[in-house]
């Protein structure tokens, strides 16, 4: 291992920020050393999801909001994690996010990566959460994490944000985008961006409806893969806890961005208060444990079982000789 990396790192020097990245990305056994010799300077950042619909100015409103969080007194540092979709044909990504926030290039207070997410489901890359440790160690003050946009199912950012920040524009259906279950359901902060366009205000009210129907805040949940994921948790014997605000902006001209990043703020002053911030980060610690032991299970099992053993598995199966149940019990334990 690259001690000279780790203290660069820990320095905050861009280019070894960047270099970390890359090897948490590639996934090899340095990347592994690299971030064992980080974790312990972790915890620190302030990690905000922001999730939604495509064509809703997600990266728009990023750019606004660290903009603004630079502009702050006292200035707080960010770093950005921008998830690209992966093309399932070519395997290649666009990563345009750095064209949309080129705005923020310049400005040593901000580091933007972006990542392709290489067909994983749930809207991140499976590095985005290594992505994050590195960027907290190297000593920033928030890190965004910004999604690919991929709809409902896109609820994985409540397992690795502090804060969820959910978009949503008008005229995407307000009324049934309001009452779905899932991305919703996620949100500690709402954003109706694009404010400007009519049905603007009737996006806000179906919000505020289906907030006023399930009661606002306290504890919530979301079912995912098969998993039940708090989603917000309220003081114990507080009834109500925390309500989602809704924030109106136009991120293309920064309005009601400053709204929307004191949000953000409360929302983690109250969990701190509450003692939410140490249940996020033991759920976030659990779901990070549970998905490296599906992943090292699955490279090991691959690993040993070789190209052509696992060919004539898959050619049973297709000649219905065996039941993918049983294939993946003889895999595991045969």
């Amino acid at each position: 291992m690259d001690h000279r990396l780790i203290e660069a790192v820990l320095a905050g020097q861009r280019r070894a920020v960047a270099k970390a990245i890359s090897l948490v990305e590639d996934n090899g056994a340095e990347a592994q050393a690299v971030l064992a010799a980080l974790f312990p300077h972790t915890g620190r950042a302030h990690i905000v999801g922001v999730t939604g619909p495509p064509g809703s100015g997600k990266s728009t409103l990023v750019n606004a909001l660290a903009l603004h969080f630079r502009r702050m007194d006292p200035p707080r540092t960010v770093g950005i994690v921008a998830v690209d979709p992966t093309s399932p044909f070519s395997g290649g990504a666009i990563l345009g996010d750095r064209i949309r926030m080129r705005d923020l290039s310049g400005d040593r207070g901000i580091f933007i990566r972006s990542m392709a997410s290489r067909g994983n489901l749930g809207g991140l890359a499976w590095a985005t959460a290594d992505a994050v440790k590195v960027l907290d160690a190297a000593g920033y003050d928030l890190v965004i994490v910004e999604t690919v946009g991929a709809g409902q199912a896109e609820v994985d950012i409540a397992r690795t944000a502090h804060t969820t920040v959910v978009v949503e524009v008008p005229g995407l259906g307000d009324d049934i985008q309001a009452i779905k279950a899932g991305i919703l359901e996620i949100a500690d902060v709402f954003a109706v961006n694009k404010a400007d366009q009519e049905g603007a205000d009737h996006a806000v009210m179906a919000l505020q409806m289906m907030l006023d129907l399930s009661g606002g805040g306290g504890q919530r949940a979301v079912m995912h893969h098969g998993r039940l994921m708090a989603a917000a948790t309220a003081p114990e014997g507080e009834e109500g806890g925390w309500q989602p605000p809704i924030c109106k902006t136009v991120a293309t001209r920064r309005a009601g961005i400053a709204g929307l990043a004191e949000a953000i703020l409360a929302h983690r002053a109250y969990l701190e208060e509450t003692g939410g911030l140490a249940l996020r980060e033991r759920e976030r610690a659990a779901a990070e444990l549970e998905t490296i032991i599906q992943q090292e299970s699955l490279r090991r099992v691959l690993a040993r079982t070789g190209p052509d053993r696992l060919a004539a598995l898959i050619g049973r199966i297709v000649r219905r000789e065996l039941d993918p149940y049983a294939a993946a019990q003889e895999l595991l334990f045969g």
